[in-house]
């Protein structure tokens, strides 16, 4: 090579690359190329980049971890302890309602857990939206946010229907026999016997006052929390006082009526009891010291209000009978039964003053998940538009506002719980596989400013997370030849779908496919080793370990068996709640495919970089060569790469 070749060798080389670029979507006619699939998967998977460290935050540190405790306990207890007891008992578990909820309790822990190092990892505002675009991927925090969005008007609908309940049996009925009177019933499955407008206009009410820039003062909220507390633990005491086992017994149809599968039928309804503990995630952002209070307060948040629950519905079945229960209002109903009408009224106001701060706490919490969703470009920018005036997105709380309307208005309550159920589960398990994905990741993507950085680039070392452990590498030998992370994410997708597999054959095995006990025993074997073997493959590789951080512990075993159990309530929960889910899912991805994935804030600045590099390239070439040093090219072997 002379002089002159080894001048213009850099500007060749710097040409063909953007002559490759300018090719790349051009390839195979007809067919999408395999660079432009990558690309569109590529998109799917990008991760949020955040634009300050995580350790900063505009917003003041004030809350301590008793603080974190009392807003996770006030935004869940009640939930379960008023509105759910009297329906499980009555129409699913029977006195065996209190295993429901410890089976519920335990789901939630587990949820809690991986909230919980999620939450000290990335301290800020958004709660699983945020940590799932963080961690896992554009598309699929797209989809947990897209079900944040109907959980809280799905679960506003169904507290006004718990609130409107409560107060017509409290006027003896007669705001619902005016109702069916004047305007009449009808019999349509899942479909409210009559029009309940009175919860229709709590919730119009409840969104005006939000979009007018109301707020509840922590002082009020923290009263109707002490008063919600205070008669909690009366309605315990007083219940032990009037308890009687005999209501345990097999006169009155046993501890467990409706047997096992009534049992996990009502642990999946019970969940709606402890979805309220994500109010501490969401609040991590401003926790003095959220990498110690918040997993603390997660735990013992969930804890008592398991607690409340558990101890609740014992003494309501040891009350009176479980099938004399009214599932409109069980508590209140029970002291009435014994004659302590006095005691029934304590009751309606402890629920009053829990459903009012829990119903508010639902709308207060729908414009902060829909300005973050706008914000990062994925949903429509009309309904994130902060009015300088209110200080709120007026135009998504009342479009939202009047959709939570609609539904309480038209639906049947039992059919809002399991949506809001299936909604709550299916983000748990989200959740939970962010954390199998984040352990075994080379570096945190929180802590990544450029995410997107091919991972072929970096130096890898024999103990960087995600690759075989030393120790196993002579055993495991097939799996040491895998780029890094490459057997996990395998083993993950193998994890989860066994999981269903297992889940599926369990509950509907003999129920619905009736298979014969040879078929279901094998499928039922091999569903079981195939989740362990891809469990002993995610516990052979190395993982991260951050000493000043909580973390999960036993990872992958903790969200493993949280995914085990949240697919399993999942599947217990009724078709229509599923189909409603569905077709509120099908919406939701066509709103991503046609607005969300090109108008995304991380789309945005892919193309920034995109065109900042083939500009760079473009200047390099004729900087590093000229006319005359520029050798003679075949006709249509090489063109300059066109300008983007």
């Amino acid at each position: 090579m002379n002089a002159s070749e080894a001048r213009w060798l850099p500007g060749l080389r710097w040409q063909q690359v953007g002559w490759c670029l300018s090719q790349l979507p051009t390839m195979a006619p007809g067919l999408p190329s395999t660079a432009s699939v990558a690309r569109f998967c590529q998109k799917l998977n990008r991760l949020k980049t955040l634009e300050e460290p995580t350790t900063e935050t505009s917003l003041r540190r004030h809350l301590t971890t008793l603080d974190l405790i009392l807003l996770g306990v006030g935004a869940t207890v009640g939930l379960g302890l008023y509105m759910l007891t009297g329906t499980v008992a009555k129409e699913m578990a029977g006195p065996a309602v209190l295993v429901s909820f410890g089976v519920a309790a335990m789901a939630s822990l587990l949820a809690a857990l991986c909230y919980a190092e999620l939450a000290a990892r990335v301290p800020r505002k958004g709660s699983s939206y945020l940590f799932t675009y963080v961690f896992m991927g554009e598309l699929w925090a797209f989809l947990v946010g897209w079900i944040l969005l109907i959980q809280c008007i799905v679960g506003a609908a169904a507290m006004a229907r718990f609130w409107s309940s409560y107060l017509d049996a409290i006027f003896s009925r007669s705001i619902s026999s005016f109702t069916k009177a004047h305007v009449g019933t009808w019999q349509v499955p899942y479909l409210a016997q009559y029009p309940d407008f009175l919860a229709a206009g709590i919730l119009l009410l409840a969104s005006a006052f939000v979009s007018c820039g109301g707020r509840v003062s922590s002082w009020l909220s923290h009263t109707f929390l002490a008063i919600s507390l205070a008669i909690i633990l009366f309605i315990i005491i007083l219940g032990f006082v009037l308890a009687h086992p005999h209501n345990w017994s097999a006169e009155e149809g046993g501890f467990a009526p409706f047997g096992f599968s009534g049992i996990m039928a009502g642990a999946a309804t019970c969940i709606y009891g402890f979805v309220g503990f994500v109010a501490v995630a969401v609040s991590s952002e401003e926790a003095q010291n959220p990498k110690r209070s918040v997993p603390m307060a997660l735990a013992i948040s969930v804890t008592l209000v398991a607690a409340a629950n558990i101890l609740a519905s014992t003494v309501l079945t040891l009350m009176v009978p479980w099938h004399s229960l009214d599932p409109d209002w069980a508590l209140p109903d029970a002291f009435h039964q014994r004659g302590y009408s006095w005691a029934a009224f304590i009751v309606v106001a402890g629920a009053i003053c829990a459903m009012n701060t829990v119903l508010l706490r639902y709308i207060f919490f729908l414009p902060h998940i829909i300005s973050a969703m706008a914000a990062d470009g994925l949903f429509f920018q009309v309904f994130a538009h902060v009015y300088s005036r209110m200080k709120v997105p007026v135009v998504g709380i009342l479009v939202f506002g009047f959709l939570m309307a609609f539904l309480a208005l038209l639906v049947e309550l039992e059919a809002l719980v399991q949506f809001r159920c299936i909604c709550a589960l299916l983000t748990y398990t989200f959740v939970a596989t962010s954390i199998i994905m984040l352990r075994f990741r080379k570096s945190p993507p929180a802590s990544s400013q450029d995410p997107g950085s091919p991972l072929g680039t970096e130096q890898t070392s024999a103990s960087e997370p995600g690759q075989l452990q030393p120790a196993l590498r002579p055993y495991l030998r097939f799996l040491d030849g895998c780029r890094p992370g490459a057997a996990v994410a395998w083993a993950l997708g193998v994890l989860v779908s066994s999981a269903i597999t297992l889940d599926c054959v369990l509950v509907f095995g003999d129920s619905v496919l009736h298979l014969p006990p040879w078929s279901y025993t094998l499928l039922l074997l091999l569903s079981s080793a195939t989740f362990l073997l891809s469990l002993l493959v995610l516990g052979a590789h190395q993982q991260q370990h951050c000493q000043d951080t909580f973390q999960v512990p036993m990872v992958p075993l903790t969200p493993a068996l949280s995914i085990l159990l949240n697919i399993f309530l999942m599947l217990q929960l009724s078709y229509v709640a599923w189909l409603s889910f569905s077709i509120w899912l099908l919406i939701g991805i066509t709103v991503y495919f046609g607005y969300g994935i090109r108008q995304s804030k991380e789309n945005q600045r892919a193309r920034l970089g995109l065109t900042a590099t083939r500009g760079n390239l473009e200047e390099m070439v004729p900087a590093t060569q000229t006319p005359s040093q520029a050798p003679a090219q075949e006709p249509g072997s090489m063109e300059q790469p066109a300008s983007p």
